[in-house]
């Protein structure tokens, strides 16, 4: 680390008390004593640095920023590199697309590949050919968005440092391909990472760094099994039993765990206090010891997990972007189509993303789109991966001006252009409405989302509107117009003003659209 960012740190550090009543293992290649209090130095980061070179970053990656025309690190940028740097263990809390990817691939960067830091001192010569960070996603295409994140920064002569391990690809070559390349950066899904583990094809006992990405979504249940092999064998010695006596020679090179997310209920909290080392919570100008946020006992990976257990109510700054302007439109059922298609026109929309609960209905709304003039695609998960690629990179160069989809997209699907969200079947919690709102309005960018239910949702729409403290406010979509109502508005903006905090945090709106 440079001597410049030392001092800078130093200037601004703080020291917060955490206590501990559990035995500690070794933090990379150090052993830390057991003890029943620690003080723990969290170093505060720049919180809105004038740019990249302030966070300590090599200057070979800096170089490589600004030839990609990174200019400015956004606020989770500006608290999260700092922190990693330091070998903290996090979890990054910010809404969707205020860049998060980068807040944890450029402290990786920085000691992991052909741009880290010439005095990163790593694993010596022998680490070469060793994975040293494994980044795991819900999703392929989220995967694939990380690895192509990664490639750019690279450059093409160092493509093969990084690899993707996704399902839907041929698994043989993928094996091929780690045995030739030996990338020190694996990309992949829980599935796939755990089946290429279990054949004795992925090598990551010696691995310095874990990334979870979109971590509420890998606690669910369809995921367990993958999850617990990875978690075992990542960055820890083989044959090693997490849950065995409190050594502090039980590992032989611990892991630096981030874990990543927009939104983080309490089975994140338990997740990370079971899985990290100490972590902290890294916000937006923010960064706190997750000790101080109260959860409510360990997770378990032997037995079920869900994401949907227990939210907390987070700050809508924190797990909406900004700029959003949130509506809702009532219709009857079989006019919900047509109803989408005049908000479509009426906002000028020219990059929307539509979201539906259920996949078997996609193809019934793309062809009543089409029918209508509009150049629409269905994407999900029951695409082969040929045909999930196409569409997407039609959508993204402008060849489609309406996406339909179902809630897989809702995570790590980046399209910085989409100004436009329809929900045209309810999310079924406000965790999910984040997800599904903050495909538009990506890096402070305007953008809209408008829900089109029936007269007996609207309640479910209001309950939204109070559990995450925005106004949703009715409009109707007349004469090519959006139209909203002054009396309705000052209504919503009453409600959420005097209402806010009414819901039960324990309140899952699943229950009301069941």
């Amino acid at each position: 680390m440079n001597k410049n960012k030392v001092n800078y740190l130093e200037n601004q550090s703080r020291a917060i008390e955490v206590p501990t009543t559990k035995l500690k293992a070794v933090r990379r290649n150090e052993i830390k004593a057991v003890r029943s209090k620690k003080s723990l130095e969290i170093e505060s980061a720049p919180f809105a640095a004038s740019s990249f070179s302030e966070l300590g970053l090599p200057p070979l990656l800096l170089d490589r920023l600004e030839r990609e025309g990174f200019k400015l690190p956004t606020d989770v940028q500006s608290v999260a590199i700092p922190t990693i740097l330091k070998n903290h263990d996090v979890v990054i809390q910010s809404y969707t697309g205020s860049g998060k990817t980068l807040a944890y691939l450029l402290p990786i960067l920085s000691e992991v590949g052909p741009l880290k830091n010439k005095s990163s001192t790593g694993d010596g010569e022998s680490g070469k050919t060793d994975i040293e960070a494994v980044i795991v996603a819900p999703s392929r295409e989220l995967g694939m968005q990380i690895v192509r994140e990664i490639e750019k920064l690279l450059g093409p002569s160092d493509k093969k440092v990084v690899q993707q391990l996704v399902g839907g690809a041929n698994r043989s070559r993928q094996e091929e391909a780690l045995k030739k390349n030996k990338p020190a950066i694996i990309v992949g899904t829980p599935g796939r990472i755990a089946e290429i583990s279990a054949a004795g094809k992925l090598h990551t006992h010696g691995c310095r760094f874990l990334v979870l990405d979109e971590i509420d979504e890998l606690l669910s249940f369809n995921f367990r099994e993958s999850m617990h092999r990875i978690l075992e064998h990542v960055g820890r010695r083989s044959g090693a039993n997490p849950h065995e006596a409190k050594s502090s020679l039980a590992r032989t090179s611990e892991r630096q765990t981030i874990m990543v997310s927009a939104t983080v209920p309490f089975s994140v909290i338990r997740a990370a206090r079971s899985w990290g080392n100490d972590p902290l919570l890294v916000q937006a100008k923010r960064v706190v010891p997750l000790e101080s946020v109260p959860s409510s006992g360990p997770v378990n990976l032997s037995g079920p997990i869900s994401s949907s257990s227990s939210n907390t109510n987070q700050p809508v700054e924190l797990t909406l972007p900004p700029a959003l302007r949130h509506y809702f439109c009532v219709t009857k059922l079989q006019h919900k189509v047509d109803t989408l298609r005049r908000c479509v026109h009426a906002l000028d929309a020219k990059s929307v993303i539509v979201f539906m609960n259920h996949s078997k209905q996609l193809k019934d709304a793309v062809f009543k789109l089409e029918a209508r003039g509009i150049k629409a695609a269905e994407l999900h998960g029951d695409l082969g991966k040929l045909a999930r690629s196409t569409t997407l990179k039609k959508f993204k160069n402008g060849e489609l001006r309406v996406l339909v989809t179902n809630e897989l997209s809702a995570r790590g699907l980046d399209v910085a252009e989409c100004d436009l969200v329809v929900n045209l079947d309810l999310p079924t919690d406000s965790i999910h409405y984040a997800h599904r709102a903050g495909r538009t309005g990506r890096l402070g960018r305007k953008g809209t989302v408008v829900t089109i239910c029936e007269e007996p949702e609207v309640f479910v729409v209001k309950k939204l509107q109070k559990r995450l403290g925005i106004p949703i406010r009715t409009c109707e979509f007349t004469e090519g117009k959006l139209v909203v109502s002054e009396k309705e508005e000052e209504k919503t903006l009453e409600a959420v003003r005097s209402k806010q905090h009414e819901v039960s945090p324990d309140d899952s709106l699943a229950k009301f659209i069941a």
